[in-house]
């Protein structure tokens, strides 16, 4: 009986921080040949151990591969890192986080330079990478032909969402998300603190907002429809000027339990703005406009 052996692909990877260090070690544990640079020796070594080869330069680790993974601290450490490497021929995947400007400019850096690009923005922390069930993705954006080339390989570590030829898009599609994650915990935020001089156990406090914030997540379907469509006063529950009257409550329940409202009541103000605009039969989504410049 003969035996078929797929070959995987190689992976150069630069830059071992705890997320570098966790794709590493995904793709080596599934039998993919990986070259590994970091500016800190001592991390590349024990990957070392582990089975990665380790380059003593940028430019030997680009120059090992075809695929060129980067995962450094910000746009300017990618600059620096590839600065004197020859990318010609390279594919280069960027899952450094940044804006969707910087993501923009390195494509175009990274065609100068006769490479193609692909960029990311993992929605992940590094225990997740490498654990399917934990729900892990990467946002990828740019050629859609490379994403597809690589597929298979850019899966290992996580799941992988194809966002659009815009090289932007993955990072914006990431800072999206995760801002909306900040303005979830800003409410959280709010919510301990105004239990928090009270008999009130936050632990037994803590299943009933993590619920509610589930119960309310669907709305973002409807702001989707009505951001589409225009009509912000479809499929209306709650008006925007039944919500503006019962802000003043909001404000003196933090002020009774000596909670700063900073992080609600920019929101209370914009949704006054929008009132006072004539949005009375809408609910929140005409917020959004307003923040729009």
């Amino acid at each position: 009986m003969t035996q078929t052996t797929v070959e995987k692909t190689s992976v150069t990877l630069l830059g071992l921080g705890a997320m570098g260090t966790a794709l590493a070690r995904t793709w080596l544990n599934a039998g993919h040949p990986v070259t590994v640079w970091n500016r800190t020796p001592a991390r590349a070594r024990l990957l070392g151990d582990q089975g990665a080869k380790v380059a003593d330069s940028a430019a030997e680790a680009v120059a090992a591969h075809e695929l060129v993974v980067v995962c450094l601290l910000d746009d300017a450490s990618v600059e620096e890192a590839l600065s004197g490497t020859d990318l010609a021929g390279r594919d280069l995947v960027n899952l450094t986080t940044s804006t969707p400007a910087q993501a923009r400019d390195r494509a175009e850096w990274a065609r100068e330079r006769g490479a193609r690009y692909l960029d990311g923005g993992i929605m992940a922390v590094p225990p997740m990478i490498g654990v399917p069930e934990a729900g892990g993705y990467v946002f990828y954006s740019g050629l859609r032909e490379l994403f597809e080339r690589h597929r298979e390989t850019l899966a290992v570590p996580a799941g992988t969402v194809y966002v659009g030829r815009d090289a932007g898009f993955a990072a914006l599609h990431d800072m999206a998300l995760l801002s909306a994650m900040y303005g979830m915990f800003a409410g959280a935020a709010h919510a301990f603190a105004l239990i928090r001089k009270e008999d009130i156990d936050p632990v037994s406090f803590a299943p009933l907002l993590a619920d509610w914030l589930v119960a309310m997540a669907p709305a973002v379907h409807r702001t989707a429809d009505q951001l589409r469509g225009g009509d912000y006063t479809q499929g209306v529950v709650s008006s925007l000027a039944m919500q503006v009257a019962g802000t003043p409550a909001f404000l003196s329940t933090a002020e009774e339990q000596a909670v700063s409202p900073e992080l609600i009541r920019p929101y209370f103000d914009l949704m006054r703005r929008r009132l006072a605009e004539g949005g009375v039969e809408e609910d929140l989504t005409g917020v959004i406009d307003l923040l729009v410049r």
